[in-house]
């Protein structure tokens, strides 16, 4: 009886820990010789599961929703998304992205994507626990469920870039590409990230936790060149934080609890950011308001 692919991705022998931290051509050679087979699976997986269409915008913050749609339909309405933001740090902005009533939809998807037995490549050099897989398909090893890549998709062009254009107008043409990724921070795990900056152009962090679903430490610690001021932002449920990818920053430790997170990134074809100072070119709502035409150029950061 032949097998299905969703069988031979479950069945089929993993690179070792020690492998996937030392990047060894043994593990890349892994992910590229088996990238339809695991699509196929994650196809597979979503059908048998009943998973197809559990992702919808319902798990977006009401406001935000209405203040998005809005906006799509009339240009002139973009005011409400800009004002749904706050400034909570110099160049780091703050929001309700996902409905914290909802917010139990998607984790429960997370948790069975874990249990799901399908190969899924972590975010290298930051977290290797069950909880960190790449999201974009120009990553190895992504998670190819074709009712999240919907979703995904649906959050970069419908939110994330329109926003990131309101709050950063410097990085329009430096936002064509996408990538993202999870991470799930735990206390016996991966625990912290030194002060760091991200090779996007537009930063846009996530917080999954549940409402009552604590955590100790774990806050982003930002650090301002010009004033050398120096700030802890805590995470709440639902929240997001979004900033210049150049914008150095600091995960501090956990030390009680998990942090589930999405870091999406924007930048340009190749890894093109916007250089410090370099003219800012306005915009129209129209233009704001748009999803870009040129292809995905396969360039993954990491």
């Amino acid at each position: 009886m032949q097998s299905t692919s969703l069988e031979r991705a479950r069945a089929i022998p993993r690179p070792t820990r020690e492998a996937m931290l030392q990047r060894t051509p043994s593990v890349q050679k892994f992910w590229d010789q088996n990238t339809s087979l695991f699509q196929e699976a994650w196809t597979q997986w979503e059908a048998n599961t009943g998973q197809e269409a559990v992702l919808d915008s319902s798990l977006y913050d009401p406001q935000l929703r209405e203040a998005i749609a809005q906006a799509w339909q009339d240009l002139s309405k973009e005011g409400a998304v800009r004002d749904l933001w706050t400034e909570v740090f110099p160049g780091v902005y703050e929001a309700q992205f996902f409905d914290p009533a909802r917010l139990s939809v998607l984790r429960e998807y997370l948790e069975r994507v874990a249990d799901a037995g399908i190969p899924l490549r972590p975010p290298y050099g930051i977290s290797l626990n069950r909880g960190g897989a790449m999201l974009d398909p120009r990553s190895e090893g992504y998670l190819a469920a074709p009712n999240f890549q919907a979703f995904y998709r649906d959050l970069m062009d419908a939110y994330m870039r329109p926003i990131s254009r309101l709050l950063f107008p410097d990085i329009v043409g430096y936002d064509t590409q996408t990538f993202g990724f999870s991470i799930q921070w735990q206390a016996d795990a991966d625990r912290s990230l030194r002060a760091h900056t991200d090779a996007s152009s537009v930063t846009l962090n996530l917080n999954l936790n549940l409402p009552g679903e604590t955590f100790s430490g774990s806050g982003v610690k930002f650090f301002d060149r010009e004033t050398r001021q120096v700030t802890e932002l805590s995470f709440a449920a639902g929240k997001a934080l979004i900033h210049h990818g150049s914008v150095p920053h600091e995960s501090m430790p956990i030390t009680e609890g998990e942090r589930t997170n999405f870091v999406l990134w924007l930048y340009g074809d190749k890894g093109q950011v916007p250089r410090f100072g370099a003219p800012v070119h306005v915009l129209d709502a129209k233009e704001r308001w748009s999803i870009p035409t040129i292809p995905k150029d396969g360039f993954a950061p990491f």
